[in-house]
């Protein structure tokens, strides 16, 4: 939950770099807040004529932001531009690479977007005796 956390309170930072661990986990915690929200909106018949409810609508609307945000430093960890989600334009294809991109380890050392996120968290963590 504290990758989630994370993503949220960053939600307007699209500089910088995002690991592999804070993008799946934040993707993660999206899918089952969004399965629990369509459970509840089911319960509660608040479903629209499409099928989606409104808990579910909020949420994707609200989530939307902070997503991009993220999904910009992933690429950046790979040391690619965010331009590369034009390829989300084309259907299967476009998509499939875009998660390629996602699954691959990010650059190690420092690259033109910033200093490498599990390097800083290594550093930061103490020790323990």
């Amino acid at each position: 939950m504290d990758w989630y956390l994370k993503v949220l309170k960053n939600y307007i930072g699209f500089g910088g770099r995002a690991r592999r661990k804070e993008y799946w986990m934040f993707i993660l915690v999206n899918i089952i807040l969004t399965v629990v929200l369509s459970m509840l909106d089911k319960m509660l018949g608040w479903q629209r004529a499409g099928g989606e409810g409104i808990l579910t609508t909020i949420y994707g609307v609200l989530i939307f932001l902070p997503w991009w945000a993220v999904q910009f430093r992933r690429l950046h960890d790979t040391d690619r531009s965010a331009w590369w989600l034009l390829l989300l334009i084309i259907p299967v294809v476009g998509w499939l690479i875009i998660l390629a991109f996602n699954c691959q380890n990010g650059t190690p050392g420092e690259n033109r977007f910033g200093p490498d996120p599990k390097r800083e968290e290594t550093t930061r963590m103490p020790l323990v005796s």
